[in-house]
Order: structure tokens, then C-alpha cells, then sequence
């Protein structure tokens, strides 16, 4: 009787778990409706307008023009990587990109980490409005109040020659320093609340371990922290590298024009001479570039994480 019972018992346990995976596998059509909608607009919005863009880098160079045309030629890029003035701002823009990731890492990682490890919940709120509050404000606002501070007349030029400490006005702006600062200010809270996430994930037990066995709290650090926080690492990195490379809007107030990097070529192009099949050519080596750079970054970052992502 016991055993029959217990026979009863399992078939109506399989039988429930065949169930439920019955209605797993036939819910599954319905959700994936759900994604259609985003899918949709993703497919109509960015892909059908990239795609034609990097179509029409084919093309001849015919100012005003903008239709493709069935004719293919490598004139575009010939020209790219024949003349100094393009290849050069390629070298420039990855330059700059790489100096801002940086940056942003060695600035945001330690206030990541105080905001991961501050328990009150009070201070805790402070510290993430201290990080979000700057990105409520627009781009080009954010950019025009550093042009009052790094100017040749601003705050931090005036200061210093009403104390006598400098005799003429420091190059600040309209120069790759300038650009730099100006994406530093931009894309640095990206790069903290990509670490916040990952290092609040990393258990305290675990560094508590390496103190319990001799290690000094930098040497915890270092061996426990700063490893389990790699992935965080690398997103933010990628991230801030991807936004630095491709923005245009900080180069051109910033750098006044005079630090010529791929988008500020692109607009030329396109706005300025209405060649926009020599623009959508550099934007297809702009777009090569960034994918191999962050390809590069992260086989290099992956390796050193040990596989984790």
C-alpha cells in the first residue's frame, strides 16, 4: 500500500513538472510578441537608416546628391586613407577616446566604490543625486558653464592672474586638454554607475576572508575587490570609449574647431559641402574603427579577467 502510494506520489509529481513545461514552451510565442514593438522601431529607426547610409559610402562623390546609385567605388575610402588630414583625426579621435576612458576610471571608480560601500541609506541618496544631478541638465548647458570656467577670461584664468601666479592666460580650451575635460564631464557618471552595480554584488565576506588570513585592507583590495570588479570595468570602459570617440558636440564647442576629429569631418561633409557619400564613408571607417578598438579592449580586459563578463 506504502509503495503505491509513493509509485502515485512521483507520477503526479511528472506529470506537474511535464505540465509546466507544457505551458513554458506554449507561453513562449506570446511573450516574444512582447519584443516586437521595441524590435520594430530598432529595425525601421537605427538598422534600415545605418545600412543605407553605409550603402551610399559606395557611391561616387556627387555634392547635393543623395540617392544611390547601383555603381560601386573605393573612391571614398582612398581618399581617406591617402590624405593626412583624415587618418590623422582617425589616430586623434581613438587617442582621445582612450585618454577619456582612463580618466574616467581612475576619477569614478573610487567614488563607485563609496557609494557601493556607504550603508546609510541617507548619504547613500546623496551621493547618487551628486551623480545624476549632472545629467539633468543638457549637454551643450553643461558644456557652455565650462567654457566659463577654462576660458581665457574665466574663472580659473582670472584667479590665477589677479594672484600673480601665471603672466598670460593658460591654453584651456579650443585644444585636445579642452575636449578631454569637456568628455570627462560628460560621460563620467556613465562609467560610475556602470561600477556600482558590480561592486554592491561582490560580498563583504569575501574581502573579510583575505583580512582574516593576514592580507592589509589595500592588499584585500587589490586580490578580491578590484578583480570581481573587472566586468564592471570593462562595461564602463566600453561605454565611455564609445560615447568619447563618436561625439561631436563636445570637439566643436570645446575644441573651437581646431581638434579635428572623425564626427567634426562627418558634419563637414555632409552639412557644409553636401557630399554625403564621402561623409557616410568616413562614418563607416569611424563606426570599423570604434568595433575593432572595443574588440580589441575587450579580448585584451577578458584575458586579464580570466573569461569573466
Amino acid at each position: 500500500m506504502a509503495a503505491t502510494t509513493t509509485t502515485g506520489t512521483a507520477d503526479e509529481g511528472t506529470a506537474m513538472r511535464r505540465t509546466g513545461l507544457f505551458r513554458a514552451v506554449s507561453a513562449g510565442p506570446a511573450f516574444w510578441w512582447l519584443v516586437l514593438p521595441a524590435f520594430l522601431f530598432f529595425l525601421v529607426f537605427f538598422v534600415v537608416p545605418t545600412v543605407s547610409l553605409f550603402a551610399l559610402a559606395f557611391n561616387k562623390s556627387v555634392a547635393g546628391v543623395i540617392s544611390l546609385s547601383s555603381a560601386v567605388t573605393f573612391d571614398n575610402f582612398v581618399r581617406i586613407f591617402t590624405r593626412s588630414i583624415y587618418y590623422e583625426s582617425i589616430l586623434r579621435s581613438i587617442g582621445i577616446a582612450a585618454a577619456v576612458s582612463f580618466i574616467c576610471l581612475v576619477f569614478g571608480y573610487p567614488l563607485a566604490y563609496v557609494i557601493a560601500k556607504t550603508t546609510n541609506p541617507g548619504r547613500n541618496t546623496l551621493l547618487m543625486i551628486l551623480v545624476l544631478s549632472s545629467m539633468q541638465l543638457d549637454m551643450v548647458i553643461r558644456l557652455y558653464g565650462l567654457m566659463v570656467l577654462l576660458g581665457d577670461n574665466g574663472l580659473i584664468n582670472a584667479t590665477l592672474l589677479r594672484f600673480g601666479i601665471i603672466s598670460a592666460p593658460l591654453p584651456l580650451m579650443y585644444n585636445v586638454f579642452g575636449v578631454i575635460v569637456g568628455l570627462v564631464q560628460i560621460t563620467l557618471p556613465f562609467m560610475i554607475l556602470s561600477l556600482i552595480g558590480v561592486i554592491k554584488s561582490i560580498h563583504p565576506s569575501l574581502e573579510e576572508a583575505a583580512r582574516s588570513l593576514g592580507a592589509s585592507r589595500a592588499k584585500a583590495f587589490f586580490s578580491v575587490v578590484l578583480p570581481l570588479s573587472m566586468p564592471g570595468v570593462l562595461a564602463g570602459t566600453l561605454l565611455v570609449f564609445a560615447l568619447a570617440i563618436s561625439s561631436y558636440v563636445v570637439p566643436a564647442l570645446m575644441g573651437g574647431w581646431k581638434v579635428m576629429v572623425m564626427p567634426i569631418h562627418i558634419y563637414q561633409q555632409v552639412a557644409e559641402t553636401g557630399r554625403w557619400q564621402f561623409g557616410a564613408a568616413i562614418a563607416v571607417v569611424l563606426f570599423l574603427t570604434s568595433l575593432m578598438a572595443i574588440a580589441v579592449y575587450h579580448r585584451a580586459a577578458m584575458r586579464t579577467t580570466g573569461g569573466r563578463s
